[in-house]
């Protein structure tokens, strides 16, 4: 299936009306996949072509592969400005997905508030576990050349000595296989 740019839109339109339903912690993303591809087919019979079919897989598929994209173009957007983004999905892409962490946090808190759960994290005092950042380069000590080429000779000695059992295992097997031909072809002789 090759994908035109009227079934991008569709696809790109239903997969972010129906944004919440993925976002749940508990969903069957194949059974959504299959609600997006039936909708995105029948908009393409709407509008007139009954000659495509699109499959749930395709449209995972190409969602992710859009999503690379749209990932590549909102760091091109916080380097360059958004105006260096030309890709024609982004900003429909963006409107949706370009949440802050704040405003994600805040929904969350806003569906939490009036369940138990809720509840019972307000009475508590919590520290939440967050992800290290990652190091910056001018906080990362560089290598000697020399330490480098220690690195390098460790790893292609290890590499050597993986090979070397590998070796061994596959010439015991090969002796275990022909000492189990020789055991079978005596057995034949001696019954024969």
């Amino acid at each position: 299936f090759i994908w035109t740019l009227q079934a991008t839109w569709h696809l790109v339109n239903t997969r972010l009306e129906m944004d919440q339903a993925f976002d749940q912690p508990v969903c069957k993303k194949k059974k959504l996949w299959e609600v997006v591809a039936e909708k995105v087919n029948a908009k393409l019979k709407q509008s007139g072509i009954t000659d495509i079919t699109v499959k749930a897989y395709e449209c995972d598929l190409k969602w992710r592969n859009m999503l690379a994209t749209y990932r590549k173009n909102t760091d091109r957007a916080r380097r360059l400005g958004v105006a260096s983004v030309h890709w024609e999905f982004f900003k429909a892409m963006h409107g949706v997905l370009g949440k802050s962490r704040e405003e994600i946090q805040a929904q969350r808190q806003a569906k939490l508030s009036g369940t138990k759960v809720g509840k019972a994290i307000a009475s508590k005092r919590f520290t939440p576990i967050l992800p290290t950042p990652p190091a910056t380069p001018a906080a990362c000590i560089s290598r000697p050349p020399q330490d480098i080429l220690q690195l390098y000779m460790e790893l292609q000695e290890r590499k050597l000595n993986m090979w070397a059992q590998q070796k061994a295992l596959e010439e015991r097997k090969i002796e275990a296989i022909n000492n189990l031909a020789q055991a079978i072809s005596s057995l034949a002789q001696m019954n024969s």
